[in-house]
This record gives structure tokens, C-alpha cells and sequence, in this order.
């Protein structure tokens, strides 16, 4: 992933998990840090671990921050 892509992370999904996006191309379903830190490895962004990810100013958190995984309970 050269440069600076835009990353979103989506809302919790009903089921569990969010997904991540990188560049308009879904990298995956995760379902905690370390799964958005390894699709980013994956797509080419070395070096950043769980702490990183939920810090970064590269991405983009939707329906929550980065210590949401799941939808509330009604």
C-alpha cells in the first residue's frame, strides 16, 4: 500500500466483526486490532502492531472507535 491510502473501518456488523477497507477494496472482516494490523500488513503497510492501528491517524473508524467490535445490546 504506497503512500498514504484512506483505510475505513466499518460499523459492527450484526453477526460480529468490522469491515476494513482500504482504497475502495475490502481487505476483510476483523473482529480486533490485531486482525485490522495484519490485512494492512498484507496490503503493503509494515510495521504497525494492534497499538498502532488504534491510534492511527490513517484510519478511519465508523460506528465507533477502535474498542468497538460489536453492536449494543437492545
Amino acid at each position: 500500500m504506497p503512500g498514504r491510502l484512506p483505510v475505513i473501518v466499518s460499523p459492527p456488523s450484526p453477526t460480529g466483526g468490522r469491515r476494513v477497507w482500504a482504497d475502495g477494496e475490502s481487505l476483510g472482516l476483523a473482529y480486533g486490532l490485531s486482525d485490522v494490523a495484519e490485512f494492512l500488513r498484507r496490503a503493503g503497510l509494515e510495521g504497525m502492531d494492534a497499538g498502532d492501528v488504534a491510534t492511527s491517524e490513517l484510519i478511519e473508524w465508523r460506528g465507533g472507535g477502535s474498542d468497538v467490535w460489536s453492536l449494543p445490546e437492545a
